[in-house]
């Protein structure tokens, strides 16, 4: 199988060509982002592998149907930039990796919280100016402190296991599914009013849908407590930006940590040290010092990128085998068979 791999860096094809250490398939790379003027790329290929700013939209899967793509492989957890419905009518077979190491954005977030709070960013640049003095840099201790995490899949678990029991924090937590680990771990569901009500730190850990898009808005951005922390390491769309700014701009919100950013796809991933960013709304952001961001780097940990790579690998040979599996979005009619008979199965049971 002839795969073509979008948006594609040195560290993907370490990881890829390493996991493929059986040859299974033919990887060929490149950095171009999957858009419509470059789907043209995909031509002469069975598969393509695209990553969160991949455009999957009707249009682009339509031309990839057009060239015989059969599959469609992610190597992500979300799948807000595919067009499912389309992509099923096509017949074309969509797989992710449905999980990878929860540790990696759960810490993560630990120290944007830790940096945003503690002034972290802004120390290290006023030493390498030679600059010591300690005004300016005041945080709090996080210990005895609420922290309120939205989302409770498994890094908002591991999230709340590290803040209770390692930070002394007493823990919020909301999800429209209640996990039954948030409780050993020392976490306690709540309404997502009363979370955003008394949390010193919110943090968000949900995937993007139609009823989480700019879930963080100007109404709910009002109901946190005045000074508190908002971190973001999920998707940027689940905050309204400009809402934000003027929380920010009004002193409400005392900072915001946020790793990934709602018009993202032109921006991350990108060298742009040498270009004019025309984003205002994302420039204006960048100028606050109460805001730290960096470029969707939390899920970035070898232990991730070995787990991605490999389970890339293994929906790949599913796929080969007509079997289906946890990653399958959106299956062709061979597979589709299998997960209906599988599911009569389970259904006996």
């Amino acid at each position: 199988m002839k795969i073509m791999v979008f948006s594609a860096r040195s560290y993907d094809r370490e990881f890829l060509e390493r996991a493929n250490n059986q040859g299974l398939c033919s990887f060929h790379f490149t950095e171009a982002e999957l858009k419509p003027d470059s789907v043209v790329m995909a031509k002469g290929f069975d598969a393509v592998c695209c990553f969160v700013n991949d455009d999957l939209g009707a249009k682009v899967l339509e031309r990839l149907a057009s060239y015989g793509i059969r599959l469609i492989l992610l190597r992500c957890t979300g799948f807000n930039n595919v067009d499912l419905e389309m992509a099923e009518r096509l017949g074309i077979t969509v797989m992710r990796v449905a999980k990878y190491s929860p540790y990696s954005v759960a810490e993560f977030a630990v120290g944007l919280m830790l940096t945003l709070n503690r002034k972290i960013h802004r120390a290290y640049n006023r030493v390498k100016e030679e600059n010591f003095l300690l005004d300016g840099l005041m945080g709090f201790d996080m210990h005895g402190k609420t922290a309120g995490v939205l989302g409770t899949g498994k890094i908002g678990t591991v999230v709340t296991k590290i803040l209770s029991h390692g930070f002394g924090m007493k823990v919020l937590a909301y999800d429209v599914v209640e996990n039954p680990n948030i409780k050993a771990c020392g976490g306690a569901y709540v309404s997502l009013d009363e979370l955003l009500a008394l949390s010193d730190i919110v943090t968000l850990h949900l995937p993007l849908t139609p009823d989480t898009y700019h879930l963080i808005n100007k109404e709910r951005l009002s109901m946190m407590k005045r000074g508190a922390l908002l971190i973001n390491t999920s998707r940027g769309a689940i905050v309204d930006t400009p809402a934000l700014i003027e929380s920010l701009k009004s002193r409400h919100l005392g900072g915001a940590g946020l790793d990934v950013y709602e018009e993202e796809g032109d921006i991350f991933y990108k060298n742009l040290s040498e270009q004019i960013i025309d984003d205002e709304v994302f420039l204006l952001l960048l100028t606050f010092p109460n805001v730290v961001v960096t470029g969707h780097q939390a899920y970035f940990t070898k232990e991730a990128l070995t787990h991605i790579a490999e389970t890339t690998m293994k929906n790949i040979h599913d796929f080969m085998k007509g079997e289906a599996n946890e990653n399958l979005l959106v299956a062709s009619k061979v597979i589709r068979h299998l997960v209906d008979a599988e599911k009569k199965g389970q259904h006996k049971h």
